[in-house]
């Protein structure tokens, strides 16, 4: 997922992973990043979801917008074991990664407004997904 945030430095796009539950999803970010300052200071976002495509008729994906939050507690708990069973990976990651894991924020994207992109019926065709 592309993250697309504006804040004190202007704007910037960040590539995360993330794991979703429902239309909302979930992704970590160390706080220092330009685009985890940006999240404080102005946490209404844009994001994209889409696959790297060769033929521009083939494109499919998600733009969207929405508000992010830091998890906390439970939630971030939950969020932390939904990520670990997407990226199973990360459970075997060496000494390093795992204490960096430990510094980072956890975040919620709740989207306001969602479409879905399909340029098989159309260059830049979308429909918006009823929330």
């Amino acid at each position: 997922m592309t993250l697309a945030t504006t804040g004190p430095q202007g704007v910037w796009a960040a590539a995360v992973f993330y794991v979703n539950d429902g239309f909302d999803l979930v992704f970590l970010s160390a706080g220092h990043t330009r685009h985890a300052q940006n999240i404080t200071a102005v946490p209404h976002i844009a994001a994209t979801i889409q696959e790297d495509y060769r033929d521009w008729q083939e494109i499919k994906g998600i733009q969207l917008e929405g508000r992010v939050s830091l998890l906390r507690d439970v939630s971030r708990e939950t969020a932390v074991a939904r990520y670990l069973q997407k990226y199973p990976f990360l459970a075997k990651a060496d000494e390093k990664m795992q204490a960096a894991l430990t510094q980072v924020n956890w975040y919620l994207l709740q989207p306001e407004k969602l479409y879905f992109i399909d340029n098989s019926l159309g260059l830049g065709h979308r429909d918006e997904v009823a929330l």
